[in-house]
């Protein structure tokens, strides 16, 4: 049984400037074709929309819904956490945000070789082993954003987790640093259920050069570009659950729709999108996934995903996007901090889960696109 999971992420706005501003009635709304469409399974995290999204869950979702009609997964933020006795503090706070008993999935949110260690020297996984001992927590397990040798060794120092969340998308199935083809093999290796996010690559796999999308459009004229990306997912035999961070009704009615009846991808689709997979390659710019990790740590305020997304709207459609995306970058350079403001202390590359040089494009947009706009 494969399920959609309703990645709480990216989520609608009040306010596009500003990432905590949720449109609770229109996510309420959300929430209920979700539901009754037969899906139950909510994603969030603690840093998610400004610290908001946990609380958007528990109005839109906890306060209006009996608690055996939904499932859901939150996150121990090992990135912020400084010393062992803020487990406690947070793992509380977030049931009270979300407004539950207890969780029915809980991981150590966005693990690489860094946090591991700390989660190793703050006792983590015991923690949330505990947690699931009593009662707590359903089910235990990790997010991950390194390379499978260092899964491998994780996931063989703790066999007491039941899941990884890995990012699974035919972008980068075989690429040498998402790793995630190594990974998922990694994971079914050690017995692990898999959830997938990024699926559909923070919806840079939604919106296509236009050769791919012709690509996709000639095999299956009704079907969305979106669709073959969730699909890609969850074909694979070990995930239960793809998630998909969901803006808009829209896209909430096409993931339904393509979840619903699933049928897995057939070898003559599997070509498709290695076709399709050749034009994405060469005309995309920069992968980033906007999910907004890079931001609240960066000393000078630069908004570092909405750059990018100016940037690769206009390498990926030229001209068409040129007015868009250069307006774009001016009225970001008179809110938040400039490209070319970076200080380069690396913040923002410690903790991508892309791992992009973060550094280096700003100095490339900085280059390309505001002094032209300056």
């Amino acid at each position: 049984m494969k399920e959609l999971g309703f990645g709480l992420m990216r989520l609608p706005l009040l306010d596009e400037d500003d990432k905590a501003s949720i449109d609770i009635e229109r996510l309420c709304n959300m929430v209920d074709t979700f539901l009754t469409s037969g899906c139950r399974h909510f994603d969030t995290a603690y840093n998610y929309h400004g610290e908001m999204s946990e609380a958007a869950f528990k109005e839109a979702v906890a306060k209006r819904y009996p608690r055996d009609r939904f499932t859901v997964t939150d996150k121990m933020p090992m990135f912020q956490v400084e010393e062992e006795a803020e487990l406690e503090q947070i793992f509380n706070e977030q049931l009270e945000r979300c407004g539950v008993d207890y969780f029915d999935y809980y991981w150590l949110h966005s693990l690489n070789e860094k946090s591991i260690e700390k989660s190793h020297r703050f006792s983590a996984f015991e923690f949330i082993d505990k947690k699931k001992q009593n009662g707590k927590i359903r089910h235990t397990g990790f997010s991950f954003h390194d390379t499978a040798e260092v899964l491998d060794k994780t996931l063989a120092l703790h066999p007491e987790l039941d899941y990884v969340q890995l990012q699974i998308n035919y972008l980068d199935w075989e690429d040498d640093e998402i790793q995630s083809r190594a990974c998922y093999e990694t994971a079914v290796k050690h017995g692990k259920r898999i959830m997938v996010m990024e699926p559909v690559k923070g919806g840079s796999l939604a919106v296509l050069p236009p050769k791919a999308e012709e690509i996709f459009r000639a095999y299956h004229p009704e079907s969305s570009a979106a669709s073959w990306a969730i699909r890609y997912a969850a074909s694979l035999e070990n995930v239960d659950h793809v998630l998909s961070g969901m803006s808009d009704e829209v896209q909430l009615l096409d993931n339904i729709k393509t979840m619903t009846d699933f049928k897995p991808l057939t070898d003559e689709e599997r070509e498709v999108i290695n076709q399709a997979l050749m034009t994405i390659r060469d005309s995309r710019a920069i992968d980033c996934t906007r999910c907004y990790y890079c931001v609240p740590g960066c000393p000078v305020n630069i908004v570092i995903p909405d750059y990018f997304t100016a940037y690769n709207d206009y390498r990926l459609f030229g001209e068409m996007m040129r007015f868009s995306s250069f307006n774009k970058v001016k009225n970001l350079m008179s809110k938040y901090g400039k490209p070319s403001e970076c200080i380069a202390c690396g913040a923002c590359e410690e903790i991508c889960p892309q791992h992009l040089p973060i550094i280096d494009l700003l100095e490339q947009i900085a280059g390309e696109m505001e002094a032209e706009v300056s």
